[in-house]
């Protein structure tokens, strides 16, 4: 009888239900899921610990923005540009400071010239006819004349303006009304330049004289030109309404020009006066 050494036998399979089979959360009942366990496996050795140290950013991370120093050079460079550029500015206008007074100054003084000059011209008087009467050849000038007539200072020509008015200029205490003789000349001064003055004188009128008391109407004059217009429309450069030569009329309008010296230019002013009153052509 043969006796059979290390048989095995079959162990017979144990007969679990699906109840008692452990499943994992969350996944299906699968025939090849094996048992959960409750066992917790160490960390690996691949596994590094988690520590509290902070790194340093990487090179992915930006850096701070900031400006090179071409940039800072060229900032300091277009600042000082403008600022030499504002100082030259103020240093003109300040350097320009008497220039632009003494405009400011002339054209004051010409406004005030032309509207005493407009005043008198529109407030003259002339005599008409029938009281007026061509002069012979031995009666004296027309009290109430227009002259006009050039003359030479300095060896520049100005013109120089006679006639009457009633808008007087009282000076001082002195009031006088009525009818007045005012001359308009140019007088030359120490130092080059020209003055225009305005004479008043009350009636009896007298032959005129320049005085040293007479009023400068403007100062720094450079040139003056006064022209008379005639009933055509005609200009001329002198004018005498007791003269033969201009049929004994008066000049309809009176045109002015004035021009001022201001130093570093000059200025020009002009206005035109039509008379109120005219003495027309005697033929």
């Amino acid at each position: 009888m043969k006796q059979t050494s290390g048989t095995q036998h079959p162990v017979p399979k144990a007969s679990w239900s699906e109840a008692e089979i452990p499943l994992q959360a969350g996944h299906p009942a699968s025939s090849n899921q094996q048992p959960a366990t409750s066992i917790q496996h160490p960390a690996s050795s691949n596994q590094r610990p988690v520590t509290s140290i902070q790194h340093p950013a990487t090179s992915n991370q930006q850096p701070v923005a900031g400006f090179t120093l071409l940039e800072i050079l060229i900032a300091i460079f277009i600042f000082a540009i403008i600022i030499t550029t504002v100082f030259a500015s103020y240093r003109i206008v300040f350097s320009n400071t008497d220039t632009i007074n003494k405009d400011i100054t002339s054209y004051e003084m010409a406004r005030n010239c032309l509207n005493r000059m407009i005043m008198d011209l529109q407030s003259v008087h002339v005599s008409l006819p029938p009281g007026y009467m061509p002069p012979d050849f031995d009666d004296p000038p027309d009290l109430f004349r227009i002259v006009g007539e050039a003359t030479t200072i300095k060896g520049s020509d100005f013109p120089w303006l006679r006639f009457t008015s009633l808008a007087h200029l009282p000076l001082g205490k002195s009031r006088p009304s009525g009818i007045v003789e005012i001359v308009y000349y140019v007088q030359g001064t120490d130092d080059a330049g020209f003055v225009l003055k305005r004479a008043d004188n009350s009636y009896p009128f007298q032959d005129f004289e320049e005085k040293a008391s007479d009023p400068v109407l403007c100062e720094d004059v450079k040139a003056l030109t006064i022209k008379y217009l005639d009933q055509e429309g005609e200009e001329y450069d002198v004018w005498d309404s007791d003269d033969e030569t201009y049929e004994y009329a008066t000049p309809k309008a009176v045109k002015i020009k004035l021009e001022l010296d201001t130093g570093s230019d000059s200025v020009l002013f002009e206005t035109m006066v039509t008379l109120p009153v005219i003495r027309e052509k005697l033929k």
